[in-house]
């Protein structure tokens, strides 16, 4: 009979073992977001924007950029799922704080946005459109590790 940590050890690497397995099997789908971040009425450049598959027991990373003078980013990604991905934006930034650890801001993006098949090029845009960091976010947190 198994102990409980290691029945969570086993459990755990079938998991993983399955979510890689359905990443094999799954349709291929693909998500692009744009953006602008102001902070204060003038472009945030340099902010660290990462999108990821919002995973039930961990996030998949898909892309990670930093905004360009202007504010503007683009984030783009695949990934193949049997279920439809659920992808997300997180925007780590320092706008009005001067904490050690960086602001975070997690956005959601819908279903709708996520195309099936081919390469991502193709994919339509989903532009979050112009967001002011000095803004108060519901859920944002603090993150230091990112």
């Amino acid at each position: 009979m198994l102990s409980s940590t290691q029945f969570l050890a086993v459990f755990s690497l079938l998991i993983v073992s399955a979510g890689a397995l359905l990443g094999i099997i799954g349709s291929k789908q693909g998500v692009t977001v744009t953006g602008r971040l102001i902070c204060n009425g003038q472009p945030a450049s340099g902010v660290l924007v990462k999108m990821y598959e919002d995973g039930t027991i961990y996030d998949s990373k898909m892309d990670s950029v930093k905004t360009g003078a202007d504010g503007t980013f683009r984030v783009s990604g695949t990934q193949n799922k049997i279920r439809t991905i659920d992808p997300k934006v997180n925007i780590y930034h320092k706008c009005n704080y001067n904490g050690l650890c960086s602001k975070k801001v997690s956005i959601n993006i819908p279903k709708s946005a996520v195309t099936s098949g081919g390469n991502n090029n193709n994919a339509r845009n989903y532009d979050i459109g112009t967001i002011n960091l000095a803004n108060r976010f519901s859920g944002e947190s603090t993150d230091c590790i990112h």
